[in-house]
């Protein structure tokens, strides 16, 4: 059990397929100075990714820990799949060099030492969900940006992270493929958007979920829709927020 201060400062970074954002947030998850952002670099490569990270964030206020959200499936700070880094350009085609690059990429162990500070590594929109969710039922997230991020928690605690994103959706395409952002951009936003609700009743006739909550950065496509009585839609901001609050999902915190 680690002890923190009761002003305890999180890094919090948001890596995503576009764009890696970053900001510093206090026990509440405010954000204590502005976030930054930089695009993502294609092609990035696990071996320097860390140092391109901490690069980027190195003028920000110190923090005692930090939170990194990562755009694929990650299990205790390893990488088992991602799917935009994996590209040597954005929305290029996946490159077999970088799948195999990163698959089993222990990328918690090199970015902590390059932060120099404790740090947790989890798929974004694991983190995304910390920031929003009740805590009550079951509660399904769904980040709308490169691709398609799910994450499921049941009475505020998180489950096992499942790629959802990838599974089959309709005319022999999974979800991602469907409304991903190649998709958005190669049918239009008015398509786009009604593709969108099918997913979300889809997503539900399996799921069975209490509430749904939609955020990431193609999210804001949906404002002033009618998403439903379960369904929420939520600030992108909450891959930043989410930082402070996916320690608490992982321990016990005493205030020294």
């Amino acid at each position: 059990m680690t002890q923190w201060p009761a002003d305890v400062l999180t890094l919090a970074i948001d890596i995503g397929g576009s764009g890696i954002k970053a900001s510093v947030i206090d026990k509440s998850g405010e954000m204590i100075c502005e976030r930054i952002r930089i695009e993502t670099p294609y092609p990035s490569y696990p071996e320097t990714f860390s140092d391109v990270v901490a690069d980027f964030v190195k003028d920000l206020p110190k923090a005692h820990r930090a939170s990194v959200g990562f755009p694929g499936l990650v299990r205790d700070g390893i990488v088992v799949m991602v799917p935009s880094l994996s590209r040597k350009i954005k929305n290029g085609p996946r490159e077999p060099e970088l799948i195999e690059k990163w698959l089993n990429f222990d990328l918690q162990t090199p970015l902590q030492k390059a932060l120099a500070i404790p740090t947790k590594v989890a798929n974004d929109a694991d983190i995304q969900g910390a920031a929003v969710i009740s805590g009550k039922g079951l509660e399904f997230v769904m980040t709308l940006g490169t691709g398609v991020g799910t994450a499921l928690f049941q009475n505020g605690q998180l489950l096992p992270h499942l790629e959802l994103g990838h599974t089959p959706f309709r005319q022999n395409e999974t979800f991602e493929e469907q409304i991903g952002n190649a998709a958005r951009e190669h049918i239009g936003v008015a398509r786009w958007t009604k593709r969108v609700l099918k997913a979300i009743s889809k997503y539900d006739q399996f799921l069975f979920f209490d509430h749904c909550y939609v955020g990431g950065g193609n999210a804001k496509h949906l404002k002033g829709l009618e998403l439903g009585n379960n369904v929420s839609r939520v600030s992108n901001k909450a891959g930043i927020y989410g930082g402070a609050r996916l320690w608490d999902l992982d321990e016990e915190e005493v205030n020294i």
